[in-house]
């Protein structure tokens, strides 16, 4: 077993796919650089958008609005109001396919389709929270204007355009109720504010919002005073939400795989922190990585064969195989062959153990992420009071391996080394809990 995962850990320092060299101490001064160049304007991977979305207020109690989560696989609609003890409500709940997941659309389709999601709930709210889980500048008067779409959502003539506004304009071409004010936010501003509200007793020391799912981001807290890029924000006093964007951050340890994977994603060269840590990405990328070792003679031959015609691999397909490597009709296991035969049996074992690599890898470099913005914003310092991070995700909540990983870093780094505390926090339905108290906030 120990040569085996020798030779894999070999072969991944060979192509700069190890996450034994990645230094976690260097990597978050890195990243909060890049984190305060983008706050002054100053060149940087890291967008740092502000909100204008403000956590300060109470939410009324008693009052719809409609709520919608545009997010890298699904739309959801519904419509969500707060009790006399402030607990949500959420009714009307629909859930459908993102347009552009099937197929690339026009601009005009884009927002048709969004206006028919929406058309039960128009005549109840005039109000919308709309969580956009896409690079989008946002703008005082709460609308957005996107900067590209991600997560291999393909759609032509969006970019640069304002979101909140073309879909009122939408909905009076299509005759419908258009008299509705429009407050967009991104998802981890949406999960950030739907997971301080879920626990309303605890006491935490400063809060981020972090998604990983198909894709990737988090927000945090930040004093408008370090939000210098904007005068008029930097004279304010208070706090306000940013949006990182940190699934584009550029200055992260990167291999040759990684490269070569990038060159045939849908936007190469964007994104590429995302391609390494989130669900959409992380299959193929795995994929990658096993028809690279299977071509250099760590796996058998008749793994090499079966596998080289496989084009597509996804994150889920991964779990099943972590879960079922000797039976099931998993992609990986059905590659191996019989597991009776010795040598079939050993692929089983290298793939497990390039795989646990990769997956290592990607919870390293998340605790990177969060371990940054805990420390520039000086949180956690209290064990009493820690970090609250609330997350979200399909790859946060579902894979077999990540989240281990993850705490694990967390511990180890920020815990053991920073003497700094967090906890990760879950709550149902956050992001719609979330969009609908933007919305009524602002």
């Amino acid at each position: 077993m120990h040569t085996v995962k020798e030779k894999v850990y070999g072969f991944l320092r060979k192509y700069g796919m190890d996450y034994e060299s990645i230094d976690m101490e260097q990597n978050c001064r890195l990243f909060i650089e890049e984190m305060e160049n983008g706050l002054k304007g100053g060149m940087s991977s890291l967008p740092m958008i502000p909100t204008y979305i403000s956590a300060e207020k109470d939410v009324p109690a008693d009052e719809p609005v409609i709520a919608i989560d545009a997010g890298g696989t699904n739309f959801r609609v519904a419509l969500v109001h707060f009790d006399g003890k402030r607990r949500p409500v959420i009714e009307n709940f629909k859930l459908y396919p993102m347009p552009g997941t099937e197929g690339e659309l026009t601009k005009e389709k884009f927002f048709e389709t969004v206006a028919q999601y929406i058309q039960p709930l128009l005549d109840k709210s005039g109000k919308i929270g709309f969580c956009f889980s896409y690079p989008t500048e946002i703008l005082p008067h709460k609308d957005g204007r996107l900067i590209r779409f991600s997560k291999e959502v393909k759609v032509k003539g969006v970019e640069g355009q304002l979101i909140g506004a073309n879909l009122l304009r939408t909905f009076k071409e299509m005759g419908m109720p258009a008299d509705k004010r429009i407050v967009l936010l991104n998802d981890t501003v949406a999960t950030l504010l739907g997971g301080k509200a879920s626990y309303p007793e605890r006491v935490f020391d400063g809060y981020i919002g972090f998604i990983l799912g198909t894709g990737t981001n988090t927000c945090y807290i930040e004093d408008k005073g370090n939000i210098r890029k904007i005068p008029q924000i930097a004279a304010e006093k208070g706090t306000m939400l940013v949006n990182i964007e940190s699934g584009s951050y550029g200055k992260a340890p990167r291999g040759q795989i990684d490269r070569e994977f990038d060159t045939g994603t849908a936007n190469p060269g964007r994104q590429v922190f995302e391609k390494a840590i989130s669900g959409a990405y992380l299959g193929g990328l795995i994929l990658a990585v096993i028809k690279r070792a299977a071509g250099e003679g760590l796996l058998s031959r008749g793994f090499y064969e079966r596998i080289t015609g496989v084009n597509r691999f996804t994150s889920e397909e991964v779990d099943e195989f972590l879960n079922y490597p000797y039976g099931g009709n998993n992609l990986l296991a059905r590659c191996c062959g019989p597991s009776s035969s010795a040598q079939e049996s050993d692929d089983r074992i290298v793939l497990y153990h390039l795989i646990d690599a990769i997956m290592e890898r990607a919870g390293k470099l998340a605790a990177i992420n969060l371990s940054a913005i805990i420390l520039k914003t000086g949180k956690g310092k209290n064990p009493c009071a820690p970090a609250c991070i609330a997350a979200e995700g399909s790859t946060f909540r579902k894979s077999k391996l990540f989240r281990t990983k993850l705490e694990y870093y967390m511990k180890v780094y920020l815990r053991d080394q920073k003497e700094t505390y967090c906890e990760f926090v879950e709550a149902e339905n956050t992001t719609m809990i979330g969009t609908a108290i933007a919305a009524l906030l602002n």
